[in-house]
């Protein structure tokens, strides 16, 4: 069993009553000392997992000294906070200890993956990441999950398989970092475009298309950006996409959903919250015309978000763009 340091407490408690339940010495963590009060006092999550009781020994702090002598650290913190959060904790990680990425998303400033922010700032550490299809409210309630890791050495992403799957948690692994973190990172516009949708009344033939073409964008823009397009084949690509377009426990998928409905995207993510796919949506399309990437879906998801689009011209910009062979061809080496 390993001693575990969970940095944040929204997705990042659900990983700690699993990891809890199945023997693990948990501790997770928040820069809100507000939070890490309701949480001890309440045991429950009621914002983000109602029903959802915390087993006791599962601790709650506020102090980053609670990732020393920790076996793992798992990074639970969105995009737009990450780099502060590591900033905070890392003078306490020893080398020793494996630091894993478990959030998606990309830093705007830079267009960096998370895990090479951590490799900036943790140089010393192994580095992985966990990503795939996953909802904290199911992880939390142990239904059958599986992901995948992915590090930048085969031993470290078995320590981690090893370490942290169960009988409902199957961690597959991954030599493909960079797939695999962008798999995770690039749905999330599409499952916004895939509420949007729905928003609007349309049907699952529309979802349908925007899923298997927004795969498109996800892989062409991840391999110009250095990823293995077969990648996008398990379970950091589709197996991602498709439970993150397809379900109420998604964020962007609800966020979309009231955009849709014509609630100002802005207005629509504060109601929701955190969500990813609008805070990298930008950050992708940049990254798409500095590598020359044609991501049209991604496109009209920032017209919509951030220049006051409206969905039904973006819908028939979509339908009425140049035929094409729909094979990538360069996919295949």
């Amino acid at each position: 069993m390993a001693k575990i340091a969970i940095l944040g407490c929204g997705y990042g408690t659900a990983l700690g009553v699993l990891y809890t339940r199945y023997g693990h010495d948990v501790t997770t963590w928040t820069k809100f000392e507000a939070e890490a009060q309701q949480l001890r006092a309440e045991r429950e999550h009621k914002r983000l997992l109602p029903g959802v009781k915390l087993p006791e020994n599962l601790d709650v702090t506020t102090d980053p000294k609670i990732v020393a002598d920790t076996d793992i650290v798992v990074v639970c913190i969105p995009s737009a906070f990450y780099r502060e959060a590591i900033q905070t904790v890392k003078e306490y990680i020893r080398p020793e200890t494996v630091v894993v990425n478990a959030s998606k998303g990309l830093e705007e400033t830079t267009g960096k993956r998370l895990s090479q922010l951590l490799r900036e700032e943790l140089p010393n550490n192994r580095i992985a990441v966990i990503t795939g299809p996953c909802h904290a409210e199911e992880i939390a309630r142990f239904v059958p999950t599986t992901e995948v890791c992915a590090a930048y050495d085969k031993e470290t992403a078995e320590y981690i398989q090893q370490t942290l799957s169960n009988e409902c948690y199957r961690i597959y692994t991954n030599d493909d970092v960079c797939g695999c973190e962008l798999g995770g990172v690039l749905k999330n516009p599409i499952a916004l475009g895939c509420g949007i949708a729905r928003g609007m009344g349309l049907g699952d033939n529309t979802v349908a298309a925007l899923m298997t073409r927004g795969m498109t964008e996800i892989t062409r823009l991840g391999v110009a950006l250095g990823a293995n397009w077969k990648t996008f084949t398990g379970m950091a690509g589709f197996g991602d996409l498709i439970v993150t377009c397809t379900s109420q426990h998604s964020r962007n998928f609800r966020a979309g959903n009231l955009i849709g409905k014509g609630v100002p995207a802005a207005e629509a993510v504060a109601q929701v919250g955190t969500v990813e796919g609008y805070t990298n949506a930008r950050t992708a399309f940049r990254l798409a015309r500095e590598n020359n990437v044609d991501v049209p879906i991604i496109e009209q998801i920032v017209k919509i978000c951030f220049e006051d689009g409206d969905p039904k011209k973006s819908i028939s910009a979509l339908m009425n763009r140049e035929s094409k062979h729909e094979r990538e061809l360069y996919w295949i080496d």
